[in-house]
């Protein structure tokens, strides 16, 4: 085994402290935690208790970090989608090979420049599309690859993001509002249009989307709601998305039922049924779905035509009752259905009865059907050992394609489903 690795790590919310941090204890002979920056001193504190590191290298923000001699051989950035560029460029002028949190950026001139900036420092930079790590999804594409089903023609993709999990990401959460994030289509699914890509070796050449904002608005609030749930809002009852029952009574994800990881982490450090009730009275997540700051569409159709003269379709949408993803791939020799949620792959050869794959579980309990891990773990060794990205491994340059496919869908929806080019926006 080569040199363990000095990772910085700036960010430290649900992917910085929770995913990525944890390589240090999952992997020590690769990797020990040599600086770290949030905004929050309370997650600093405890991060640097958890992980050795030293006072002098915690900061209170990236760009104290940032103004140092550099302190590690990696940084992981998982700061907010539109500081990512800001302090990846730095990061990289200073020598930093990066592990970059997803969306790179909602401006695509950024994406640009970050692309030509890893080329100009010759630094790596790998993009955190985790998808590809999954087991499902390593399994998927070694079938598509064995050319079982010929050549692919068509894609239905549906994405269905989950009425809860919406609620508290999009609608009271961090990623509500597109004017200081990034529009939903990148956000959620910049991961969709890569695995896409990936799988299929196709390349998009022109995209159309609609989509808007058809529910969590102002005037669509039932009688009697309250701006928060716990404000005496007369619509309760009858109102799925009422904080208490997703935070506090939800059978799978509430406090009452013994819960304390995410989504719960998000509204406390430390959630107990005390520090909940707090955020609920006082935080974010205990506002009416109503009456929040949020301008991100809640369902979204995305219409993807590629060089080949195949077409991909997307649907994302709020309104489901599940968190998953499920795949249609129709080929000129049979299909594949893909359903992540219930872990199957039904193989069709046409002429033939039709072959149901059974995919194990991960092991690891990691996020994202187990990529997170592997993700991080493949980093670190294509660092170690001096390799360039492989197939799997989403550098920048590779994750910039999906930012494009997002970002003309984003472009289309507001302009009516106009029909917008991918090769200009490559040129910039």
């Amino acid at each position: 085994m080569g040199r363990k690795l000095k990772a910085a790590i700036a960010g430290l919310g649900s992917r910085g402290k929770d995913a990525y941090a944890a390589a240090a204890r999952l992997f020590p002979d690769k990797m020990e935690i040599a600086a770290i920056a949030d905004t929050d001193p309370a997650k600093v504190l405890e991060t640097a208790r958890e992980y050795h590191v030293p006072e002098e290298t915690c900061f209170a923000s990236a760009e104290e970090m940032l103004a140092q001699d550099r302190l590690a051989d990696v940084m992981i950035i998982a700061t907010q989608d539109r500081q990512h560029v800001k302090h990846a460029l730095p990061a990289l002028r200073k020598g930093y090979h990066l592990l970059l949190e997803k969306p790179v950026s909602p401006d695509l001139e950024e994406c640009r420049e970050l692309v030509r900036a890893a080329g100009e420092c010759g630094r790596q930079v790998v993009v955190c599309h985790v998808l590809r790590y999954a087991p499902f999804y390593m399994k998927l594409k070694e079938i598509i690859d064995s050319g079982v089903i010929g050549e692919i023609a068509s894609v239905m993709a549906v994405e269905n993001v989950g009425w809860w999990h919406h609620a508290h990401s999009f609608v009271r959460g961090n990623w509500r509002n597109s004017d200081t994030t990034s529009p939903m289509i990148l956000q959620k699914c910049c991961h969709d249009m890569d695995i896409l890509l990936w799988l299929t070796g196709k390349t998009c050449k022109s995209v159309s989307s609609f989509g808007d904002l058809y529910l969590f608005r102002r005037e669509r609030a039932p009688e009697g709601a309250a701006g928060r749930c716990v404000d005496g809002c007369k619509a309760r009852a009858g109102c799925p998305f009422d904080a208490e029952k997703i935070y506090m009574d939800h059978e799978e994800y509430g406090i009452l039922h013994g819960n304390r990881g995410w989504p719960l982490d998000v509204l406390a450090l430390h959630p107990s049924r005390k520090s909940i009730e707090e955020a609920l009275r006082s935080g974010p997540y205990g506002r009416c779905v109503y009456y929040c700051d949020n301008n991100v569409v809640d369902h979204q159709v995305v219409n993807l035509n590629m060089t080949d003269g195949s077409t991909f379709s997307l649907t994302m949408c709020g309104f489901t009752a599940d968190i998953s993803r499920y795949t249609k791939f129709m080929g000129t020799k049979g299909e594949i259905i893909a359903d992540m949620a219930a872990n199957t792959i039904q193989l069709t050869e046409f002429g033939r009865e039709a072959k149901v794959i059974k995919i194990r579980k991960s092991e690891d309990f990691s996020r994202h059907g187990g990529g997170d891990n592997r993700m991080v773990e493949d980093f670190l060794d294509m660092i170690i050992e001096g390799r360039v990205p492989d197939d799997r491994m989403t550098s920048v340059e590779r994750s910039v394609e999906s930012h494009y496919c997002a970002l003309a869908a984003e472009e289309s929806r507001l302009k009516d489903g106009a029909v917008i080019e991918i090769e200009p926006m490559r040129r910039g």
